[in-house]
């Protein structure tokens, strides 16, 4: 059985069961105008697959805000702030974590968010994308209360709502081998992981399933499947492709209600 048709019996699935998995798609680590950006919205456009983009305040430009004025397709996630480590080896990468006091860490993102909101107005949503997906667990209070809706990192969520006033919706497929030579992970493994989490999904609480992208660092074959994917999942019955604005509204709708 190949992994298409692997993906096809999971869908198969829920539809016998009446349901409907939700799908979502993000993309990490933007900063400007550039030809991988240009190539990841023709892929969005041409298969209209909405996508979710975690923009780095502290290093978007104008020329990103300008290109993506013409892509109405394209929700903005606030990325970190300058997505810098502060972690020290052994310790893995990580900026929202504990290395720095939390009121310094509180307020770049403050900072960052004014930025988002000057460049992007109500494209920008009120959703924290962690650096690396990571995040101090003592952080996680906070965010509402500086005025965050929704977090989004990578796996199974814990819990849909971790704090009450944030909503997580995660990734859960990564296309690039990060440890392996950060490459493609193969149409086989992302496929098997793909239907793996739509497994868990539908035995659990139908959380969405996150595709997982990054355009600065995608390969040939990456830039391939990720548009195969695309085209695919939209002709499967059981499986409704999802904006990140309908999955984390009304929680952090335009300007996600901070302040």
């Amino acid at each position: 059985m190949t992994g298409w048709q692997a993906l096809a019996g999971e869908a198969a699935r829920w539809r016998d069961q009446g349901r409907i998995a939700e799908l979502w798609w993000r993309d990490d680590d933007a900063v400007d105008a550039s030809p991988a950006l240009d190539r990841l919205l023709a892929i969005a456009r041409d298969t209209a697959m909405p996508l979710g983009l975690a923009v780095v305040p502290a290093r978007a430009t104008e020329a990103l805000a300008s290109r993506l004025a013409i892509e109405p397709g394209v929700d903005v996630l606030q990325h970190g702030y300058a997505h810098a480590n502060h972690s020290l080896a052994p310790e893995k990468k990580a900026e929202l974590g504990l290395q720095r006091p939390a009121m310094m860490t509180l307020g770049e993102l403050g900072t960052g968010w004014m930025a988002l909101e000057r460049l992007f107005g109500p494209r920008a949503l009120a959703v924290m994308v962690p650096p690396w997906n990571r995040i101090a667990p003592v952080l996680v209070p906070t965010l509402p209360e500086i005025g965050y809706r929704g977090l989004s990192t990578f796996g199974p969520r814990p819990r849909v709502h971790p704090v009450c006033g944030l909503l997580q919706v995660n990734t859960h497929v990564d296309l690039i081998d990060w440890k392996g030579g950060r490459t493609f992970a193969g149409e086989d493994r992302v496929l098997a992981d793909l239907v793996a989490a739509l497994a868990h999904a539908r035995g659990g609480d139908g959380e969405p399933v996150g595709i997982l992208s990054h355009h600065l660092a995608m390969d040939a074959g990456a830039w391939d499947f990720l548009r195969s994917l695309c085209e695919r999942t939209k002709t499967l019955e059981s499986i409704r492709v999802r904006s990140a604005r309908e999955l984390f509204a009304p929680e952090a709708g335009p300007r996600g209600g901070r302040g």
